[in-house]
């Protein structure tokens, strides 16, 4: 086949990655046809708008699967040369995925295998990483599993708060990478299989990481707070809680330095944190 022109069928439920992913790909000469999109019964945050007439690409089907099994015949009815995944909510059956005959690629913000699974930017904080990672890979019956393509990294800054902050970041290391791997996908190269050491699994958090503890490090609590903004408010728990002047608060946002915002100071293990937002537990 040749390394233009192809129909490209987009499976998302992030706006932004949908108009990034359709700009580039007109710009190198390709057709995006579709989004594909999911159906929810979440209402999304009022800040986080959700796929649909106003906010989807222009020029395109939006497509709004009602469950995973209708995928496929969504799919097939666009005949796509390739599909682009990224930030899908979803296991994507294998039948779907193999329906174009340039295969199925998927980005997933974390360096495979580590960090597989539904939450990998909220795993980046609650492991110390100094880095985000972000992989494109082929995608397979198992999630997170295929060949690689291509992959990168974002550095994490002390003051990195919320997918505002950061998803351009990684968005533009995202795209940046693309054009290597459409190369590999014209040539037919099939990946590289990830590796069996390392691999972890990044799922949503429990009990045991919901309560903070005003002994540990700073900056290990600053990154528990960060950690669960990246939860996406999907986790079966609340937290971080803390004992804050007497009140049970779940902590929104803190800081490793006195920002001059009027918050308030709080001694942990090694030393103070600052804590800018918070909201009571009744």
């Amino acid at each position: 086949m040749t390394e233009t022109g192809w129909r490209v069928v987009l499976i998302t439920t992030v706006p932004p990655v949908a108009h990034a992913l359709v700009s580039f790909l007109r710009e190198a000469g390709h057709e995006p046809v579709a989004v594909l999109s999911a159906r929810s019964t979440v209402a999304p945050p009022p800040d986080r708008a959700p796929m649909g007439d106003q906010t989807a690409p222009p020029g395109l089907d939006l497509l709004v699967a009602r469950d995973k099994w209708s995928i496929e015949p969504l799919v097939r009815a666009m005949r796509p040369d390739l599909v682009l995944c990224w930030g899908f909510p979803w296991r994507i059956p294998l039948s779907a995925l193999q329906v174009p005959p340039l295969g199925s690629v998927n980005c997933h913000p974390a360096l495979l295998p580590r960090h597989r699974g539904p939450i990998p930017l909220a795993w980046a904080f609650r492991d110390g990483d100094g880095q985000f990672g972000v992989t494109w890979h082929r995608m397979d019956a198992e999630l997170d599993t295929g060949p690689t393509l291509a992959q990168g990294t974002v550095p994490i800054a002390d003051d990195d708060f919320g997918i505002d902050a950061v998803g351009p970041r990684i968005g533009a290391v995202a795209v940046g990478l693309l054009p290597a791997v459409l190369a590999r996908v014209a040539a037919g190269d099939p990946g590289d299989p990830q590796p069996l050491e390392g691999v972890t699994w990044a799922g949503h958090f429990g009990e045991d990481y919901a309560t903070v503890d005003w002994s540990w490090p700073a900056r290990r609590i600053h990154n528990q707070v960060r950690a669960w903004a990246f939860t996406f408010g999907l986790s079966p728990v609340v937290g971080p809680v803390a004992e804050l002047g007497g009140r049970r608060v779940r902590l929104v946002r803190t800081s490793l330095v006195d920002s001059g915002d009027g918050g308030q100071r709080v001694e942990c293990g090694d030393g103070p944190l600052w804590v800018l937002d918070a909201e009571p537990i009744s």
